[in-house]
């Protein structure tokens, strides 16, 4: 059997075992449809993800930007906070209590129906409460490290969990349940990357200068070095280390915005307009919470029919190392109400 028709008898099968799901449970197919016409894509889910996660290592006041550095306590509060933010973004209602020994308060009702939301980083690693068998879980993962993130539904039967062997009794899914008794949402999508993570050492020393007073150096170093590259607020934050960051991006003097124009290099943000210049000239997309940096260069006729922008009366296309350095132009004014 050829690679891909592996793939594809693996997507049949999975697609097969969702519609079972859907069929045996109304409750389950009500919960999803509703999820998903709130977020088809997902983006905003992993939006939290990612603010979620850049919440809890805190760059602005710790210049901290991986998991590992966080404390047990923290990575501990972390299902907490996923669960948190994911109402706020989506406004659930509060779950009801539910269980006959003792009480368990599930985290939402969706359409009147309880659901449990429960996060692990490492896949497989959802702590149950027995007092949610027979409820709804909504199962979410996310790893930094491999900027990718998992969602789905999970009806709790007592068969296809673990025994808990924990003091508090919780129960995990087993191994061989995860394919086909989970209803995936999204399963194996991008996380908004967390740029200083992945960047080499010798580049994240290279931004991340140590001593006080070096903010704005450090968020102008981060556009300089990281260019064509979706770079997320949380990075930012870590650079700028105060808490007004922004300032650093914007027009002014010794500005990020304007230093880098002087050197070719524009900075659009998640505006509709920014978006749009982005696209027209062939650079990466900023989307909620993130900026993107490209040097641009004044279209010529050896560019040919190279994708471009009109800026300032002018055509611009991507710079490539060929191209001399020339002043960038100024990108249209937005406000924190275009951000899309």
């Amino acid at each position: 059997m050829l690679p891909f028709e592996e793939y594809e008898d693996r997507r049949a099968a999975s697609w097969l075992a969702n519609q079972d799901l859907l069929r045996l449970d109304p409750d389950l197919k009500k919960v999803s449809d509703y999820i998903l016409s709130e977020d088809p894509t997902g983006q905003r889910f992993a939006s939290v993800l990612r603010d979620t996660i850049d919440q809890l290592l805190n760059g602005e006041a710790t210049g901290r930007y991986s998991w590992k550095q966080l404390f047990k306590t923290e990575k501990t509060h972390a299902g907490t906070l996923v669960e948190i933010n994911l109402q706020r973004e989506f406004k659930f209602d509060d779950g009801g209590d539910v269980g006959t020994v003792s009480k368990h308060p599930m985290d939402y009702q969706i359409l009147g129906i309880d659901v449990d939301c429960k996060f692990s980083q490492d896949f497989g690693g959802w702590m149950i409460p027995p007092e949610a068998v027979g409820y709804l879980c909504l199962l979410v993962w996310a790893d930094d490290s491999q900027s990718r993130w998992s969602a789905g539904l999970f009806r709790v039967r007592e068969e296809w969990l673990n025994t808990g062997s924990n003091r508090d009794k919780k129960l995990t899914l087993k191994a061989e349940y995860r394919k086909d008794k989970v209803l995936w949402l999204w399963r194996d999508k991008e996380l908004p990357e967390n740029v200083l993570f992945h960047l080499p050492e010798s580049t994240r020393k290279e931004i991340l200068l140590e001593g006080p007073l070096q903010g704005q150096r450090r968020v102008i170093e981060l556009f300089r070095r990281v260019q064509n590259r979706r770079i997320g607020r949380g990075a930012v934050r870590t650079a700028a280390q105060q808490l007004d960051y922004m300032a650093r991006l914007r027009e002014g003097k010794n500005r990020a915005r304007t230093v880098l124009r002087e050197e070719g290099i524009v900075i659009v943000g998640p505006y509709g307009r920014h978006q749009a210049i982005a696209r027209k000239i062939g650079a990466e997309v900023p989307q909620r919470g993130e900026f993107v940096s490209f040097r641009v260069a004044e279209a010529k006729p050896h560019h040919g029919d190279r994708p471009r922008v009109e800026l300032e009366g002018r055509s611009w296309v991507l710079a490539t190392a060929d191209d001399p350095v020339v002043t960038a132009p100024l990108l249209p004014k937005v406000t924190g109400k275009d951000e899309v």
